[in-house]
């Protein structure tokens, strides 16, 4: 897949002239690495932006959860970031300086892939050495923890993921991705997961029958499109109920969306019809929806995207959904009052947005609401909207 490997046990020289450039055996961002990347992605940062990036990217309160700061990280991975630029006039203003080109997966160049075996990492009071952990630019994102075929795979998180939580925390204030195997079976899940919600990768595209093997996972997520495609639009934080879950896509509904958009870009020869996403019960489907809104934005110039369902319930629990990941989304969702305010809201001079209505605020033999090209609607269970009204 094109990540430089190394194994690291009884080889590694510390220093910053050695194999990796990590000083101490408690280090865990690979500095080397992340400051070139610094400096490749952004032409116009000075030494003390350099500096002062590294000093923001790795530090953190001393009161903050492990999940506090893994999210902190990750908005810095995915946005930026931000350094002080000194103008002209004497004034500060803040920049933001970008650690992954997620437009160019394989330039080797700009996006550095090493995957590090046996790797010795300190703790306070521990000392363990990890099976596999992945690095783009010098950042761990990726944890892998392998056992014999004969062993069940449960057994990597419950003895050696928990056991590093506790004793070589520092190793996941980065980490994107979890991954478990025996190499028959593999599971990958995010910071934070209960063994449950570690799932299966069995497909790389919807035709195929499927295989819950390591290679497919590894296939299907540690190909360097995929990885920085998954990093940076299929990982949210979702702080309802009073406390942060990290989230990742879902097999399905990564291969589902990334289908969904597919459609969105060839939607001429369709007549503007994006066909139907399938999901069983359970399966995650508002989420998929959410991760569809997000990356229509990217596909599409300013679009307003409408969500429409048949029941009040379900258009209040969507909209709640929604809600709580505006900061993934970059914004607010609104929710339709009235057949009124839904046109004034397609109407509005900044019509992007996401708006959120229910199926009988539309009757048959109406006035078009809208002739605007770029509306995106989503029909969630709306049945009725199918039979040819």
């Amino acid at each position: 897949l094109g990540w430089q490997v190394e194994l690291a046990y009884n080889q590694e020289v510390l220093g910053e002239n050695g194999t990796f450039g990590r000083s101490s055996y408690k280090d865990i961002l690979l500095v080397r690495y992340f400051q070139k990347a610094l400096r490749t992605l952004n032409p116009w940062i000075t030494d003390a932006q350099v500096t002062e990036a590294q000093n923001t990217f790795e530090k953190h309160l001393s009161s903050a959860s492990l999940m506090q700061i893994n999210e902190e990280k990750y908005a810095y991975i995915r946005d930026g970031i931000p350094v002080t630029e000194k103008k002209p006039n004497g004034q500060t203003e803040e920049k933001r300086a970008i650690i992954i080109d997620f437009q160019h997966p394989n330039d080797m160049e700009r996006n550095h892939f090493l995957a590090v075996k046996e790797m010795k990492i300190h703790g306070d009071l521990y000392r363990r050495r990890t099976d596999i952990v992945g690095f783009v630019n010098g950042i761990p994102l990726l944890f892998i923890e392998l056992k014999k075929n004969s062993v069940d795979v449960q057994n990597a998180y419950t003895d050696n993921y928990t056991d590093y939580l506790d004793t070589i925390p520092q190793l996941f204030y980065y980490n994107a991705f979890l991954m478990l195997s025996n190499g028959v079976e593999a599971k990958v899940a995010t910071l934070g997961s209960k063994y449950e919600f570690f799932h299966e990768w069995k497909r790389l595209s919807e035709q195929e029958q499927g295989s819950v093997a390591l290679e497919t996972m590894l296939r299907g997520i540690c190909k360097k499109e995929n990885f920085l495609d998954l990093l940076e639009n299929f990982i949210l934080f979702d702080h309802s109920g009073g406390k942060t879950v990290k989230i990742l896509a879902r097999n399905h509904q990564y291969l589902g969306v990334n289908e969904a958009v597919k459609a969105y870009e060839a939607r001429k020869l369709n007549n503007g019809k994006l066909g139907v996403f399938w999901h069983t019960q359970g399966s995650g489907k508002s989420l998929s929806m959410v991760f569809y809104a997000h990356l229509l934005q990217d596909a599409l110039d300013s679009p307003t995207i409408v969500v429409m369902t048949d029941r009040i319930d379900l258009d209040d629990q969507l909209y709640a959904q929604f809600s709580q990941c505006a900061d993934f989304l970059r914004q607010t969702p609104v929710q339709a009052e009235s057949k009124e305010h839904l046109k004034s809201l397609l109407d509005g001079r900044s019509a992007n947005g996401i708006i959120f209505t229910t199926m009988f605020k539309f009757e048959r033999g109406e006035k078009v609401l809208s002739e605007r090209r770029n509306i995106v609607v989503m029909a969630d269970e709306a049945h009725r909207g199918q039979y040819g009204f």
